[in-house]
């Protein structure tokens, strides 16, 4: 496995998670653009945010806007997605992708489950 996400949990709504990304072995996450994925049970997977090789937001999806934010520590390999105020329409497993740009490929993680639930 290359991509890892980790920070997954249950919290009770109004809470807020750190959901971390973290390249490993041969893939370097600098200089190319991660995208986060949720995917709710009986539901499509839904990409919820971009972020660019050059560490622009270019992507926030209506559902997450002013909510959910993504940002990169080139140190440590790894991107973050910060969710706050959460709501238990959150509730999903949650997967960061690495994005190609030269062959419109992704490079999938696992997956961590986020439960938001009183």
């Amino acid at each position: 496995v290359q991509l890892v996400e980790s920070g997954g949990g249950f919290v009770p709504p109004g809470e807020y998670l750190t959901l971390s990304c973290a390249g490993s072995g041969e893939s370097n996450l600098y200089g190319y653009a991660v995208v986060w994925f949720r995917q709710a049970p009986g539901k499509e997977r839904e990409g919820l945010s971009c972020l660019s090789s050059t560490d622009t937001i270019t992507y926030n999806a209506n559902s997450v806007k002013g909510r959910f934010t993504m940002s990169r520590e080139n140190d440590r390999n790894t991107v973050y997605l910060q969710m706050n105020n959460l709501k238990p329409e959150d509730t999903a497993v949650y997967y960061c992708a690495k994005y190609y740009n030269y062959s419109g490929a992704y490079e999938w993680g696992k997956g961590t489950l986020v439960t938001v639930s009183s």
